[in-house]
């Protein structure tokens, strides 16, 4: 689960020519299915779109999903310092980063992205431009201003004579202009006959007593001067003038007293206004409350078999939740197991009658394995009753299963040991068969694959096996040696005896890995061949035979699986396997020459 971000130009936030954030590629581990895990995805963050790929080199194919950003919620979690979540609506990205830094500079990026996304941000403002907004926002109240005032009636009747008052008073004031404009061109024309007067009177041979005294007007200092009547105020094209401007005067103090009064009416108005504004945010934070709360319900319920449902230390699934859940999972791998086992066709594999594994061998682990099985030989064909301490769990006909409990570290481990009795077959049949890889897959059901790692002998291999992930519990896997062996009799009377035991052991090219919890194990198989003599001279049949079974497992199974599952699993699975395993035998050897 490596994570390696860059950014597409320089390592700045934001690119500074047209102010966007910069674009964000890279490898992130994203969570897809409780069977596959985390996988690593290429993401990338270009233009407040999250998009992820399965590789960078599949790019060009499209993208397998992306979100929005605009209503994203980014969520860093509370105990995984490399991982974050991003949820949109019921759609959830579970995402983990190479380390915290990484993870730091994703959220950041995100962050960024959501915060220059829609017309709320600045960007966008310098985008799109103020006048737009100023008009967006006139609109916005001139219809909100509409609609209060169709309810405000006594407002809008003064609207109304705002409306009449304006009328009057632009033809008042056209009636006015057209007064001031006779009065201009009054003055003019008598500005123009003075001017006349004046050239006359300094004409040469021109008597002066030729005007009348009617048409002269001597002053006081013994001048004279042309006479023009005045201009009468009804002279002007029939205007009156003290009328209009009485007139004017009046429709101007109306106008005031109607604002005034529109004034008071929105001052009164406004208290109104917003008590209901108020009432629209209350009711509007009690849908957001509601809408929350549904969306965090509607996401314990989609998703539900996310990460944080896996077993772990911090697991949100309890006890009881987490034994269902490995039941049902456990019962639909049976329904898979059944169909397969029903599809397969019946193969007889041979069992040799050479004993190359009755010696102990020379490989570099064969003390190990000598030590390993004097020990079983020893404790494991004990009688199950005094200081050992076994409890019986399940007694099904021949087959009895035993537990006690032993903690390891804190671990659960409960030894189990299994007894059964077998017709039909020896005891060499049955080890062959249970320690024989080629034949491993026919009746083991819980493997999901496996290889062998080194041959060290004829009798002695390392193997490799991953077991099928049972949701929530985290999928297993192991290494250890197998070594199948032929117990030499020390006196006559002792049964025909074989052992296949299995231990775990570390191996340079199966190390731990982060995909799978490494379980510990410490197995054993000891079967011995119970031969009834036969009636008269007849030859010794598979009638005749009994193998008597004991089957002893140690397992370490790591991890944070509580303990009353483990206790539940073991106490279902182990009789379903001896049972399949034994028929399995059966089936193999009816028919064939026995082998002891």
């Amino acid at each position: 689960m490596s994570e390696k971000s860059s950014s597409s130009g320089s390592d700045e936030d934001v690119d500074p020519e047209s102010g966007q954030p910069m674009e964000l590629g890279g490898v992130l581990s994203k969570w897809t299915n409780y069977i596959h895990g985390w996988q690593d995805r290429w993401v990338v963050l270009k233009n407040n779109t999250l998009s992820y790929y399965k590789s960078e080199d599949e790019r060009e194919y499209g993208c397998r999903g992306s979100l929005c950003l605009s209503k994203a919620v980014i969520t860093p979690h509370e105990f995984d310092e490399c991982r974050f979540d991003i949820s949109v609506n019921d759609s959830v990205w579970y995402l983990r980063a190479e380390d915290p830094e990484h993870r730091l500079q994703w959220i950041e990026s995100i962050e960024l992205h959501k915060a220059e996304s829609g017309y709320g941000s600045e960007t966008s403002l310098r985008r799109h431009g103020s006048m737009l907004s100023l008009t967006s926002a006139a609109s916005a109240l001139s219809a909100t201003s509409s609609s209060s005032f169709k309810k405000g009636h006594r407002l809008r009747e003064k609207l109304a004579e705002m409306e009449t008052f304006r009328d009057i008073l632009c033809r008042q004031v056209d009636t006015l202009q057209k007064y001031f404009d006779s009065c201009a061109d009054g003055i003019s024309r008598d500005e123009f006959q003075r001017d006349t007067v004046e050239e006359d009177e300094d004409e040469e041979n021109f008597p002066a007593t030729s005007r009348t005294d009617a048409e002269c007007n001597h002053n006081n200092n013994g001048s004279k001067e042309k006479l023009f009547p005045p201009a009468s105020p009804k002279d002007m094209n029939g205007i009156d003038f003290k009328g209009e401007a009485i007139t004017f005067k009046a429709t101007t103090a109306g106008i005031l007293s109607t604002l005034s009064h529109c004034i008071e009416l929105m001052v009164k108005r406004e208290d109104s206004w917003q008590k209901r504004l108020d009432k629209e945010l209350e009711k509007r934070r009690r849908l957001e409350e509601a809408y929350k709360c549904a969306m965090n319900e509607l996401k314990k319920k989609s998703h539900y078999g996310g990460p944080d449902y896996e077993e772990g230390p911090n697991s949100l699934i309890n006890e009881d939740e987490f034994f269902d859940a490995v039941e049902a999972e456990l019962d639909r791998q049976d329904k898979i197991d059944e169909q397969s086992q029903s599809e397969k066709v019946r193969r007889i594999t041979p069992v040799p009658a050479t004993d190359p594994y009755s010696t102990i061998g020379s490989h570099r682990l064969s003390a190990k394995v000598e030590e390993m099985v004097q020990n079983h030989m020893t404790y494991s064909l004990q009688d199950v009753g005094g200081d050992a301490n076994w409890q019986l769990v399940i007694e099904e006909g021949e087959m009895k299963v035993y537990r006690r409990e032993v903690e390891e570290n804190g671990i659960v481990l409960d030894p189990l040991k299994a007894t059964h009795a077998v017709k039909g077959v020896t005891g060499h049949e049955v080890c062959h068969y249970f320690w024989d890889t080629a034949v491993r897959m026919d009746w083991e059901t819980t493997i999901e694959n496996f290889n062998v790692v080194e041959t060290l002998s004829d009798n002695a291999i390392i193997v490799y096996q991953t077991h099928k992930r049972v949701w929530p519990a985290s999928q297993r896997d192991v290494l250890y040696l197998s070594a199948i062996r032929k117990i030499l009799a020390t006196n006559e009377n002792d049964p025909d005896t074989w052992l296949v035991c299995n231990f775990s052991v570390d191996h340079d090219n199966a190390p731990p890995t982060n995909r799978c919890v490494r379980a510990k194990i410490n197995v054993a198989m000891i079967c011995q061949t119970l031969v009834s003599p036969p009636e008269g001279d007849k030859e010794i049949s598979r009638d005749n035979i009994l193998c008597k079974i004991t089957y002893v497992a140690n397992v370490n199974p790591g991890g944070w699986a509580p303990a009353s599952v483990l206790r539940a699993v073991a106490k279902r699975e182990y009789p379903k396997f001896l049972k399949r395993f034994t028929s399995y035998v059966q089936e193999k050897t009816a028919g064939n020459p026995i082998l002891f």
